[in-house]
């Protein structure tokens, strides 16, 4: 799926700084779409979009904090005088506390929520818009294998991450008349930023690598492909599910 496939397309990719989100950037790049770029950190997704230039890409950067209301209706006017019309909508940022449920202060707990949950919705909410009309449309929410298992010290993100599964089945069917088709994507153990202190750790690693059945880490670039794939047109009749990555982990 490395071909210019997505040629004409314009994808708009939140959490575009690093890890997935960066992958998903420039596989989409790769295959000929044109980029909007969503991050909080302006330099790092400065790099983004330059890796993604260098890919042949157009890419445009826009520095935003995705739970704040505000900023995206902001951002929203902007991107709709510049470009009109998106193709592409990759709902990617996320962050994780690890504490039992016990030890969250309500901050805390709402800031999970907020990023993985609530940023989906408030981003769709201003982008479907630019969407409808056009006989084509894909939304990709990036779920987790949280979505199906749980583990101890991951109440918060657990109860986000189930909840953006259920938002993308329910937007799939309100979307399916448009020719907008919804998916998530729930990666398993992937080699990222926020895994470095595990795989840094090779007692912990160890540990960790022997609960895969395929015996590895994922590698982001593998994400970028599936991504690509969903976008693609051969995936037009994929909307409403939910396909994991996760090496075999949730099989067991």
């Amino acid at each position: 799926m490395s071909n210019r496939g997505l040629e004409g397309k314009t994808a708009l990719i939140t959490g575009a700084s690093r890890g997935l989100g960066k992958a998903i950037a420039l596989a989409l790049a790769q295959a000929g779409a044109r980029l909007i770029l969503v991050a909080r950190d302006f330099e790092l997704l400065t790099q983004t979009a330059d890796a993604a230039r260098a890919l042949g890409s157009q890419a445009s950067v826009f520095q935003t904090d995705v739970t704040d209301e505000t900023q995206i209706q902001d951002m929203q006017r902007e991107i709709a005088g510049e470009f009109g019309r998106i193709q592409i909508l990759i709902n990617n940022a996320g962050m994780n506390i690890r504490k039992p449920a016990t030890e969250f202060t309500l901050p805390e707990w709402r800031q999970v929520i907020d990023t993985n949950m609530t940023s989906a919705f408030l981003i769709c909410r201003s982008f479907v818009p630019l969407m409808k009309g056009q006989g084509f449309g894909r939304i990709l929410n990036l779920t987790s294998i949280m979505s199906h298992i749980a583990l101890p010290g991951r109440t918060a993100y657990c109860a986000s991450k189930a909840g953006l599964l259920g938002f993308t089945r329910a937007l799939a069917l309100e979307l399916a008349p448009e020719k907008i088709t919804v998916n998530g994507i729930s990666p398993g153990p992937f080699a990222t930023e926020i895994n470095t202190p595990v795989m840094q750790n090779p007692e912990l690693n160890q540990q960790f690598v022997s609960r895969i059945p395929l015996g590895r880490w994922g590698q982001v670039e593998e994400v970028g492909q599936l991504a690509v794939y969903l976008c693609s047109e051969a995936a037009g009749f994929i909307t409403g599910t939910d396909l994991l990555m996760d090496g075999g982990w949730t099989a067991q």
